[in-house]
């Protein structure tokens, strides 16, 4: 019979119980609920205290660089991944590729 320590349920409950003693232990350290800081309901931007100037980034750049990415990331596993055996391989690759292509002509278009 293999390790009974080692099978799920076992496994889960001695996990269970030491994250449970880990967090009792570390406990001590938390805030009481008496105790509140001086800035506890305060807005924290980057440590600015003038309201009237804070940093406003502009994330509307991200979004094509993260589509481009995908496109690429993805379409890359499935083209890598599809067996050469076959002819319908070939004409999945050639759809994804396709895809890719269509997809990237998108995103760059102006």
């Amino acid at each position: 019979m293999e390790n009974w320590l080692l099978t799920p349920p076992v496994a889960f409950i001695i996990v269970l119980f030491a994250v449970w003693l880990f967090s009792h232990l570390l406990s001590r350290l938390a805030f009481k609920a008496g105790k509140h800081s001086s800035g506890e309901g305060e807005a924290y931007a980057c440590g600015e205290c003038n309201y009237d100037n804070m940093a406003q980034p502009d994330y509307s750049n991200v979004f094509p660089f993260a589509f481009f990415f995908t496109l690429a990331h993805v379409a890359t596993l499935i083209i890598t991944t599809i067996p050469v055996a076959t002819l319908q391989s070939f004409v999945l690759v050639a759809m994804y590729i396709f895809g890719a292509v269509l997809g990237l002509y998108i995103l760059f278009r102006k």
